[in-house]
């Protein structure tokens, strides 16, 4: 089985977030990482500890990390995924090295941060808090 990586902040979990998720499992072991509070410096950002939870809670992922404060390199070297999955807004911040990328498209009109401000004027819509 193919292993695949997969990252993010997912600070607001939302049906982009599980399309995207689903989407990286069908191509195998998926193992998410999730951006260390270091990095995660959006306005609504939520500590790692809950976002792991979160994800858990979802039963997609077959292995949750948080990311090195400094080195994102420093997982793919140790996890030694096979493919590396993109969102449609992400960039690759490591060089290749012999690793399949793949992009998944973006699933509708839905953001974090679209979905932030629509929350501030009328019930919200994410998953988790």
């Amino acid at each position: 089985m193919k292993k695949v990586l997969a990252g993010g902040c997912f600070n607001k979990i939302h049906e982009g977030h599980i399309y995207f998720l689903k989407k990286a499992k069908e191509l195998g072991y998926l193992v998410v990482v999730l951006a260390n509070d270091m990095n995660n410096r959006k306005p609504y950002a939520v500590p790692a500890k809950k976002r792991k939870k979160n994800l858990e809670k979802l039963g997609i992922a077959d292995k949750i990390i948080v990311g090195d404060t400094e080195d994102f390199s420093k997982v793919v070297k140790k996890e030694k995924p096979d493919i590396i999955v993109l969102g449609y807004d992400q960039k690759l911040p490591v060089k290749k090295r012999n690793i399949v990328v793949k992009r998944i498209r973006k699933f509708g009109n839905h953001s974090t941060k679209r979905m932030k401000e629509i929350s501030q004027t009328r019930k919200n819509k994410f998953l988790f808090f």
